[in-house]
């Protein structure tokens, strides 16, 4: 018996490691939301995030983890950002230094913003994580649209994220 249920609990892992390595999330379309939240830390987050205020599809940007060395005007500068724009819509959050500390920092944010709808910007094999942290601290009813940033993930990088999310789902169940 314990060896079946030894072998249901690894098929049930591979499978899901599977699904997870293959079913990346993908980019949002064209849908517009009160504001866009990047959480820092991979290639091409910012940037996109930059892009969707550019384009319209938020009101505000929300950069969390940003360095404590960064100052507002060198970021501006680095992502090509207008005064007027960074002044009026660019908030940089730096408070979180990881994936949890981002949910908190978020929520605080959507929370003092009134924020009633979010497109979430990170990188795609981070993306199921970073909505877990997110919906943790945001109030009720606050729509997220996740916009994944394509990446191609080395497989130890899937292997570690997989069991990071494995973990806090885990955490979850014990209320942590």
């Amino acid at each position: 018996m314990l060896r079946r249920v030894a072998a249901i609990i690894l098929i049930a892992w591979a499978l899901g490691f599977v699904w997870f390595s293959m079913a990346l999330p993908q980019p949002a379309g064209e849908q517009r939301t009160d504001a866009v939240v990047v959480l820092t830390g991979g290639t091409g987050r910012v940037v996109r995030g930059v892009q969707v205020l550019r384009e319209g599809y938020a009101e505000r940007l929300f950069v969390s983890g940003v360095g404590k060395q960064v100052k507002p005007h060198e970021f501006a500068l680095e992502y090509k950002v207008r005064s007027a724009l960074m002044a009026c819509c660019v908030t940089l959050g730096f408070q979180a230094v990881d994936t949890r500390s981002n949910g908190l920092e978020t929520g605080a944010w959507v929370r003092a913003q009134e924020v009633r709808s979010l497109r979430l910007v990170t990188n795609d094999w981070h993306m199921r994580r970073a909505v877990l942290e997110l919906r943790r601290h945001l109030p009720q009813g606050v729509e997220v649209v996740e916009d994944a940033v394509p990446t191609q993930p080395s497989w130890r990088t899937l292997f570690t994220e997989y069991h990071k999310l494995l973990a806090r789902r885990i955490a979850g169940l014990w209320g942590g």
